[in-house]
C-alpha cells in the first residue's frame, strides 16, 4: 500500500517483554504472514502461545501462510474507543478465517470503501503496510475483499 489506512497515532507494535511474538511482528515487517503450528500434532495456533492447547506439546513452530481467507464476522465502527481514531470513522473491522491455516481467525481492518457492502463468507486477501518511526521498522496487515 502506498498510504496508511488509519491515522499514525496508534502505539507502535513491539514484541512482548519475552519476545515471544517477535516472529509474527518480524513477518509483518517483511510482508509475510506467519502463524504457529504444533510440530507434534499439527494443530494451527493463533494468537501466539508457548504450548499447543490441543496436545499440550511445548513445540509450536512459526510457518508462513498465504494471507488469504474469508470473512467470518465484521463490524463497521462509528465510535471507536480510542479518541484519536474518531476522524477515521467509519472503518470496518473484520474477523478473517484462514482455511489454509486450520481455520484460525485473525482480526484486522477491511480496506476499500468504508461504506461497502460486506457479507459473511466474502473472500479477502491480506495487504501489508510498512512504517518507520524513529528508525523502528514495523508492519501491519489489513484485509481487502477480492470480489
Amino acid at each position: 500500500m502506498s498510504d496508511t489506512y488509519l491515522p499514525q497515532v496508534l502505539p507502535v507494535p513491539v514484541p512482548m517483554d519475552d519476545g515471544f511474538d517477535k516472529p509474527y511482528l518480524d513477518g509483518l515487517t517483511e510482508g509475510r504472514l506467519v502463524i504457529q503450528r504444533c510440530a507434534s500434532c499439527g494443530t494451527w495456533i493463533w494468537g501466539p502461545e508457548h504450548v499447543c492447547y490441543h496436545c499440550l506439546a511445548w513445540d509450536p513452530e512459526w510457518l508462513e501462510v498465504e494471507p488469504r481467507g474469508r470473512i467470518y464476522a465484521w463490524t463497521r465502527i462509528h465510535s471507536p474507543g480510542f479518541v484519536a481514531l474518531r476522524p477515521a470513522t467509519p472503518f470496518i473491522c473484520a474477523l478473517v478465517e484462514l482455511p489454509q491455516a486450520g481455520g484460525v481467525r485473525m482480526i484486522g481492518n477491511l480496506l476499500g470503501d468504508r461504506s461497502q457492502k460486506v457479507t459473511i463468507g466474502d473472500e479477502v486477501v491480506g495487504e501489508f503496510e510498512r512504517h518507520e518511526i524513529k528508525g523502528h521498522l514495523y508492519g501491519l496487515m489489513h484485509w481487502r475483499r477480492t470480489g
